[in-house]
């Protein structure tokens, strides 16, 4: 029943204006954000790994704005939830459909890091182009089929869990969907290679150069910018000379990607979650207390 009733607060949320909710995501963002949790904890450890040359104030007040754009975020899941085609392509712009449009009859692996903003976006792009993806099963197994649901309600695209193994994906890419890829979180030391991210050794998995490899397919990274009034998901030209046969150069270039994009909307990025979890043998974990 709680379940329930969250989905239908939701909805309820989904009738605002986009200010609206941006407005609401502040008040709320900001109270989370000063109140003691493992989040925040998380978040100062990454940030003072990342951006070492800021002062602790400096870094306090980027936290409070990530706090703010990822619960603007979650008040936002009514919009991919319920909107319409239309409203959906006025809340999410694309910048860089072009880049996408050239490669098409080819293969295609869209590279998207944890960004506030990420499934609006795979939506939107989903109704310029047939879609596959990732998802991690829900526990609850209403929840999971509710977000299967409404992650499938257009009808332009697939998905597959993750403990379905990467064959099913391929299948489907080299059939002619565009993988929507995530590729930054830590999954651990298996498949993984330490190569620097803002100047920590992290666990990176290999999977975006292994699937382009197998598939030949182009990868063009992507990220969404939250805005006053919606988002531009803006989609760059694809990597040259990607993939290599070195999985570590290769790891290590999608990193310095990723980090670049970073930069430019630090506050949007994930950084509540532990990216930097795993360690090379004989390093300490970062997270203790």
């Amino acid at each position: 029943m709680g379940l329930r009733l969250l989905v239908g607060f939701v909805w309820l949320l989904s009738w605002l204006p986009f200010r609206a909710i941006a407005a609401l995501g502040w008040l709320i963002g900001n109270v989370v954000a000063s109140m003691p949790s493992s989040r925040r904890h998380i978040g100062e450890v990454n940030l003072k790994l990342a951006l070492p040359d800021w002062t602790p104030a400096a870094r306090r007040r980027l936290l409070r704005q990530n706090f703010v754009a990822m619960v603007q975020m979650l008040l936002e899941y009514g919009y991919g939830w319920f909107a319409s085609r239309e409203r959906l392509k006025r809340l999410v712009r694309i910048q860089g459909l072009e880049n996408l449009r050239a490669l098409d009859g080819r293969n295609v692996i869209l590279m998207m890091p944890h960004f506030t903003g990420l499934d609006l976006a795979g939506l939107r792009v989903s109704l310029e182009t047939p879609l596959v993806s990732i998802y991690s099963v829900q526990k609850d197994p209403w929840l999971d089929a509710f977000f299967r649901a409404k992650r499938l309600r257009f009808g332009t695209g697939i998905i597959f869990a993750r403990q379905q193994g990467t064959r099913p994906t391929l299948r489907a890419l080299k059939e002619g969907y565009r993988l929507y890829y995530l590729p930054d979180q830590d999954f651990g030391h298996r498949d993984s290679v330490f190569v620097p991210f803002f100047g920590v050794p992290a666990a990176t998995i290999g999977g975006l150069s292994r699937m382009a490899a197998v598939t030949k397919a182009a990868v063009l990274p992507c990220y969404p910018r939250r805005e006053a009034d919606g988002y531009t998901l803006v989609i760059e030209p694809p990597l040259e000379n990607f993939p290599t046969d070195d999985i570590v150069a290769d790891a290590t270039r999608m990193n310095a990607v990723i980090e670049a994009q970073a930069r430019r909307q630090l506050h949007q990025y994930f950084w509540l979650h532990k990216r930097f979890k795993s360690r090379p043998p004989g390093e300490a974990d970062f997270y203790a207390k």
